[in-house]
């Protein structure tokens, strides 16, 4: 008897689990609601809806092979459980997850119980990470060597096991899920994950790197594959390798159109290799999702949380009105570009000396594409709690005067500026006439900028500071970049990978 849990892979393409499971006898497909993980500070229904989604898909995937989809809401150990005392011994077949703390205490307890009480537990490895990496050196490397092999297909056939029943999927809107998100959610399932990415390969990536930084219109240029990477729709696999095939057959085309679109496919595949460098650290240091890469900077912040700064932050009410529509556009819309995000979280850490762990699990909520090592990592890099990293700190007013000079951004998400002149959209305040409706500047950017440097400055003078920096890098530092053409964007520690 064997069990193929789908977690945070809900695919039946290149899912090695699945094809050797169904190749030794009878299979249970099976996903598991755990409403205590639904619990947590950074899940919200907003994933839960691209993952509904993407489960009825997996569903009626699986039923043209004559089974079904057995659902069970609980703990997984007590499913489990209950399924070894109906079935007797099983195999358990799962891709491995690198998720949040609570994720990965349940699968310490699962392993525990396996052993306990004679379960193999088969898991494979899941994109460009590597359990149990000896040395950070031989990362890039291993991660290369699996993008090539071949992509795995589906089974020919599958042998269900019938006895089991499965709970009903609930709704997009059931309580477990919390209460009813704001704004609209990604839509999800394999089916659109191909289908926006034969778009960007064929068509929208011609501006990729164009309007990569830029609100508004990135959402449209920007592949729109990272939820569908966050929980397994499609695999980094096929996607990088669909890219490669895309870039080979461009290279036989001696136009300009077409070096334009290989130089933009290149990047993007940069970022998916950036993408495997971030979910790794956290694989290798579960405890950044908690701590500090860097120890000196533990205590820095915490004492200083203000709500009213962290309300008007998370609401877009800071009077700063780049940072206000960029919050309010994610609220809506679930997702941001990449620069965007970098700037939220530098003025919730810089100018508001809001501590990252207050900030994460709230944009957390919100990322539709929320994927846990990219989150945390990114998040202590943009805060300046790293230690290995440049402190960079964004400015608002220059950010909107260089992405949406315009304001065009600005006035779809902030309508309160409608009657001010384009000359003082940026800085509304300027405007001796702006609507009593918007608040002034929450802090004066100068000063919050000149505490923020003062403060970092004192850590890293610090006895010893140099010492763990170098120990941290030799753990989750890179080596080089994974494709050359990233190294300009590595020094000025631009390498953000939040979303593509």
């Amino acid at each position: 008897m064997n069990i193929v849990w789908f977690k945070r892979d809900l695919r039946l393409q290149d899912h090695e689990p699945l094809l050797n499971a169904a190749h030794l006898g009878k299979t249970l497909p099976l996903y598991i609601i755990e409403p205590k993980l639904w619990e947590q500070p950074d899940i919200s229904q907003r994933h839960w809806c691209f993952i509904h989604d993407s489960l009825r898909e997996l569903d009626e995937s699986l039923s043209s092979y004559g089974g079904r989809l057995i659902v069970r809401i609980g703990s997984a150990l007590s499913i489990f459980e209950d399924l070894r005392q109906k079935l007797g011994n099983f195999s358990l077949w799962s891709h491995e997850e690198t998720g949040n703390t609570w994720t990965f205490r349940r699968d310490i307890a699962l392993a525990r119980w396996c052993r306990e009480n004679g379960i193999t537990w088969h898991e494979f490895p899941s994109n460009g990470v590597v359990r149990r990496l000896k040395n950070r050196d031989d990362w890039s490397q291993l991660r290369n060597e699996r993008m090539q092999n071949a992509i795995i297909l589906p089974p020919t056939q599958i042998s269900f096991y019938q006895g089991i029943i499965s709970d009903a999927l609930p709704s997009k809107d059931h309580h477990i899920f919390g209460n009813n998100s704001e704004g609209r959610a990604q839509i999800g399932g394999r089916s659109e994950g191909l289908k926006i990415l034969q778009s960007f390969l064929k068509e929208r990536a011609r501006k990729y790197m164009l309007t990569i930084s830029k609100p508004g219109v990135s959402a449209r240029h920007c592949s729109r594959l990272s939820t569908h990477i966050a929980y397994g729709t499609l695999s980094v696999r096929e996607i990088e390798q669909a890219t490669k095939e895309k870039i080979r057959t461009l290279q036989g085309i001696k136009d300009d159109d077409a070096r334009h679109l290989i130089y933009n496919l290149s990047a993007f595949l940069s970022r998916l290799a950036w993408r495997c460098h971030f979910v790794q650290k956290l694989e290798q240091q579960p405890e950044i999702e908690t701590q500090c890469m860097h120890p000196a900077f533990e205590g820095m912040r915490e004492s200083h949380f203000r709500e009213d700064y962290f309300e008007a932050w998370k609401n877009g009410k800071t009077g700063y009105p780049l940072i206000d529509a960029c919050m309010r556009s994610l609220i809506q819309n679930g997702w941001i570009t990449f620069r965007m995000r970098a700037m939220l979280v530098s003025f919730a850490s810089y100018h508001l000396w809001l501590d990252w762990r207050q900030t994460a699990p709230y944009l957390a909520q919100l990322f539709t594409d929320y994927e846990p090592g990219i989150h945390y990592s990114q998040f202590q890099m943009q805060s300046g709690v790293t230690g290995i990293n440049v402190i960079r700190i964004y400015n608002p007013i220059k950010q909107s005067l260089d992405h949406d000079p315009e304001g065009k951004f600005i006035l779809r998400y902030v309508p309160e500026l409608k009657d001010v002149p384009k000359s003082f959209i940026h800085e509304p305040w300027r405007f001796p006439n702006t609507s009593a409706h918007y608040p002034a500047p929450i802090v004066d950017h100068k000063e919050a900028m000149h505490h923020a440097r003062e403060q970092i400055s004192e850590r890293r003078k610090v006895s010893g500071f140099k010492e763990s920096a170098k120990a941290t890098h030799k753990k989750l530092g890179s080596r080089q970049s994974p494709i050359k053409k990233l190294k300009a964007s590595v020094k000025n520690n631009e390498q953000m990978t939040f979303d593509f």
